[in-house]
C-alpha cells in the first residue's frame, strides 16, 4: 500500500473523536478503525483536550458532541475555525432543538448528525466533511429552513459561555487588551467574539450590547 509524502495512505479521512462519554467514543472507534478509508487519529473527552489534539495530529475532521463539560462543542467549534481552518467539524449529537442546531451551524460547523444514524450515513458524513461539504440530518436542516423562513425573529443565538466573560468585562468598562489578558486570548479573538455578541444582540457597539445584555438579564 503506497503512503503519501506525510505518511498516510491517499484518500484516508483522519478523525478526532470528541465525546464525553466514554463508552460512546470506544463505540466510534471500533466503528471508525473498522472501515476502511477512515483513520482515528487521537480522541477527546472535550473541547480543551480537543484543541490540543488537532493541534498535535492536523486531522481532516473533527468528529464532536455538543454537550460537554467545560469547553463545549459550540465553543470549540469557534475555536478551531479560528485556529485550524482547514480541519472540518461534523456535529454528532442527540440533540436537534434549535438551541443546538444553529448555533453549531453559525460557529462553523460544516455538518449535523444525530447519534441514532445508521453508521453508513455517519461515514458518508464523515466523508462529505472532509471535502468541505455541508450534510444534516433530516432534523437539523428543518430548524435552518425554519430561521430562513422567519427573518422577523430577534438575531443570533444564545451566547457562549466565552462570550459572556467577554461581555461581562465590556460592562466594566474593560478594554480589548484588558479583556485579552484577563481570558487569556488575543486582542484579535476578543474582536472576534465582540463581532459574534453585536450580531446576536443586533447591536453596533460595546454600550449597546452591554445595555442590552443587563435588559435581557444576560449578565451575572
Amino acid at each position: 500500500m503506497r503512503l503519501n509524502a506525510a505518511g498516510d495512505v491517499p484518500g484516508t479521512v483522519r478523525v478526532v473523536v470528541v465525546d464525553d462519554h466514554p463508552v460512546v467514543r470506544a463505540g466510534l472507534l471500533g466503528m471508525l478503525g473498522g472501515e476502511p478509508g477512515f483513520e482515528v487519529v487521537a480522541e477527546a473527552a472535550d473541547g480543551a483536550e480537543a484543541i490540543a489534539a488537532v493541534a498535535r495530529t492536523r486531522p481532516d475532521v473533527v468528529l464532536s458532541d455538543l454537550r460537554m463539560p467545560g469547553l463545549d462543542g459550540v465553543e470549540l467549534i469557534r475555536r478551531l475555525a479560528e485556529t485550524a481552518p482547514r480541519t472540518r467539524v461534523l456535529v454528532l449529537t442527540t440533540y436537534d432543538g434549535a438551541d443546538d442546531v444553529i448555533p453549531a451551524i453559525d460557529a462553523g460547523a460544516v455538518g449535523y448528525l444525530l447519534k441514532d444514524s445508521p453508521r453508513e450515513e455517519l461515514f458518508r458524513g464523515l466523508r462529505a466533511a472532509a471535502r468541505g461539504e455541508s450534510v444534516l440530518a433530516p432534523s437539523a436542516a428543518a430548524r435552518l429552513i425554519e430561521r430562513v423562513r422567519s427573518p422577523a425573529r430577534p438575531p443570533g443565538g444564545p451566547l457562549s459561555e466565552r462570550e459572556i466573560e467577554v461581555l461581562t468585562l465590556v460592562a466594566g468598562g474593560a478594554s480589548n487588551r484588558m479583556i485579552a489578558a484577563e481570558l487569556f486570548i488575543s486582542e484579535a479573538t476578543v474582536k472576534t467574539h465582540l463581532v459574534r455578541i453585536f450580531a446576536k444582540l443586533g447591536v453596533s457597539d460595546r454600550t449597546a450590547a452591554a445595555i442590552a445584555a443587563h435588559e435581557r438579564g444576560l449578565l451575572p
